[in-house]
């Protein structure tokens, strides 16, 4: 990306593991014979650009121009680590029973990504 100009960014999911809403349920062998489903849930993200700047705590997973609405500016050229850190709550049920919050949430850093920002100078040129 360049200096003073919009930089974009967007979560997306991997296909390994559970998002949040799917139901992951445990082994009843391992559970004394009851069946438990666990269902993560998105507390939110928080965004770090690598210049000291985040963004959050949001639920916006961003997005891509023009319409995402997680945008960051760098001020200065350099090699910056952006990463994300995701938030998560839970819920579980037993035997089909009423989905139950558990009190408490767990935040995660996602790997970084490496953004390698410069500056464009303009130079006038005669033909």
């Amino acid at each position: 990306t360049l200096v003073n100009l919009e930089t974009f960014y967007r979560v997306s999911w991997s296909a390994a593991g559970f998002e949040p809403g799917e139901v992951d349920s445990v082994d009843p062998a391992r559970m004394f014979g009851y069946r438990v489903q666990i269902r993560p849930r998105l507390v939110g993200f928080v965004y770090h650009f690598g210049d000291g700047a985040t963004l959050g705590l949001t639920t916006s997973p961003g997005g891509v121009y023009p319409d995402g609405d997680v945008v960051h500016t760098y001020a200065k050229p350099g090699v910056y680590t952006s990463f994300v850190e995701v938030t998560f709550g839970a819920q579980f049920r037993v035997n089909g029973g009423p989905w139950i919050a558990i009190p408490d949430t767990v935040r995660v850093r996602q790997p970084g990504t490496t953004v390698t920002v410069k500056e464009a100078k303009a130079v006038l040129v005669q033909n």
